[in-house]
């Protein structure tokens, strides 16, 4: 059965969701569930963010020109070997993350289009 509910418009969207109408580059998600918060996810995401934020490259309510959106997720499955990152619309699964690897990830993947191999355990497509 379909839902026939309407639904605000596109541009009633976009006024309180700017991220639609954003040019991203890319998205990045660090994994927050359980095993990867026992293994430091949290810290990885807020050195995700701060550095991001440094260089005004993070999307986000005070800065809606960044070209990176950061943000945390569940599991997506690399439960033994996180903290687990992923980098969109690349399809790139990263793991066993430090805060310490973040400058290479954004230096080098975010900024550059290079991906960190060392810490690259699946690629989507």
């Amino acid at each position: 059965m379909t839902n026939t509910r309407p639904l605000p418009t596109r541009e009633q969207d976009a006024a309180v969701a700017p991220m639609i109408d954003h040019d991203l580059q890319r998205q990045v998600f660090v994994c927050t569930a359980k095993s990867c918060a026992a293994n430091g996810s949290e810290a990885v995401l807020e050195a995700f963010r701060s550095q991001l934020m440094e260089e005004s490259l993070l999307f986000f309510k005070g800065n809606q020109t960044g070209p990176v959106h950061c943000g945390h997720c569940g599991s997506v499955g690399f439960c033994a070997i996180g903290p687990a990152v992923l980098v969109y619309p690349d399809g790139v699964w990263y793991a066993h993350v430090t805060p310490s690897d973040v400058p290479e990830i954004i230096a080098s993947h975010l900024k550059g289009g290079v991906p960190v191999e060392r810490l690259v355990r699946k690629r989507l497509g």
